[in-house]
């Protein structure tokens, strides 16, 4: 990943907690920050050219001017530019190392509020999205990958593994299995026999997959979580310390207007409470 790290600015408390955690990031990957504005009017039409965009110009300059008091030795690069914002954020991702939006709080009980924004991103971005909160915290716990062993994913470890190097934390991976179809009507001692056989095989799979990561960054300790359950409500409880969980989602080879983020990322989008990283493989 050389392109710039990319973040989404509107002015909003969520964005500008995106913003300081996005500068951090481009820190520890020794890369560019560009932050960007996008204003949902015709291209033609210059952000700028009505009295009524000033006072989001000047929120846009000042955050740029706090982000270099911030992180000095960071280069950064702000911009305004005309048009759809999807459209604006998807054309960056093209280029990026990571784009990164933020997310407003809803409480416990209910979860996040993901905008339309964010969310038609996500399906779209040709790069890893980071999703923060609007409180912008980081805990310091592991970074947790949740793994899908029946669609093996090389970019999601590949984010994972990196982003838990430059943290200098531990790795927690996590793979959620279920039962075959079909079991819930054998005798109880046939099913634990069962289990016992499914989860020896789910357990090889994942050290086979893990073993050549662990091999690219031996300074990760890493340790992994065999769940029975379901992977969309198990993920994202075993995330409740993590500082950073990574999930992937699937690239459809079919028209835009059909893409989805999968039930594991639409999960932890609205309910994992430390920043989340989509990370588009296939």
């Amino acid at each position: 990943m050389t392109g710039p790290v990319v973040v989404g600015f509107d002015g909003s408390p969520e964005s500008l907690a995106a913003a300081a955690w996005a500068a951090r990031e481009a820190q520890r990957r020794g890369l560019r920050l560009d932050v960007l504005q996008a204003w949902p009017r015709p291209k033609h039409v210059a952000p700028g050219s009505e009295p009524g965009d000033r006072p989001a110009l000047a929120r846009l300059a000042e955050r740029e001017g706090e982000l270099r008091a911030l992180a000095p030795e960071l280069t950064i690069a702000a911009a305004s530019v005309a048009g759809d914002p999807v459209e604006a954020l998807e054309a960056a991702a093209r280029e990026a190392a990571v784009l990164v939006l933020g997310s407003r709080g809803l409480g416990t009980l209910r979860g996040f509020l993901v905008g339309s924004v964010s969310q038609e991103v996500l399906r779209r971005a040709a790069c890893p999205v980071v999703l923060v909160r609007a409180d912008g915290t980081e805990p310091d716990g592991p970074v947790t990958v949740g793994l899908d062993l029946a669609h093996p994913a090389e970019p999601v470890l590949a984010f994972a593994f990196e982003a838990a190097a430059l943290r200098s934390a531990p790795l927690r991976v996590v793979h959620v299995w279920s039962p075959p179809a079909g079991s819930e009507y054998m005798s109880y001692g046939a099913i634990g026999g069962l289990e016992g056989e499914v989860s020896a095989v789910e357990r090889s799979g994942l050290a086979e997959a893990l073993e050549p990561w662990r091999s690219r960054h031996p300074e990760v300790e890493v340790t992994t979580d065999l769940i029975r359950g379901k992977a969309s409500v198990d993920l994202v409880d075993t995330s409740a310390t993590a500082r950073l969980l990574v999930v992937g989602r699937r690239i459809r080879h079919m028209p835009l207007r059909h893409h989805h983020l999968g039930p594991v990322a639409h999960a932890a989008i609205h309910h994992v409470h430390c920043p989340v990283a989509v990370v588009p493989y296939g």
